[in-house]
């Protein structure tokens, strides 16, 4: 087996309204069509795809709170962490900066799914 590229990861959501403002408005992704008849919402993000599903049940899975990076979390590169840090803050959005040091923040969508930025 030979492993080429990544394609896409799949989110549980339980309200497309309130993912869709966080993850096309405060995160500015791009959505994109999808010909699926089960309800949920597809970004693209350069060759990449995140395919949020609308789920009855969403099971917080955070083990570590305190250190949201030890967690099961979507990374993104961004241009400017500072800018970001910004736009989340305006959105009333969590933020944790990186225990490590290093340029990257923690934030949470409405479902407490965890989303780094680093730069």
């Amino acid at each position: 087996m030979q492993i080429t590229q990544p394609l896409h990861s799949a989110i549980l959501i339980s309200n497309i309204e309130k993912s869709q403002h966080f993850y096309s408005t405060v995160l500015g992704l791009s959505k994109i069509d999808r010909k699926l008849k089960f309800p949920g919402i597809w970004y693209q993000v350069g060759n990449f795809q995140i395919h949020l599903i609308l789920a009855a049940t969403i099971i917080p899975d955070a083990v570590d709170c305190e250190k949201l990076g030890r967690n099961r979390h979507l990374a993104f590169s961004v241009a400017n962490l500072e800018a970001a840090k910004q736009q989340l803050i305006a959105h009333n959005c969590p933020i944790q900066m990186s225990a490590s040091g290093r340029s990257a923040l923690f934030t949470q969508d409405p479902d407490g799914n965890i989303i780094e930025l680093s730069e």
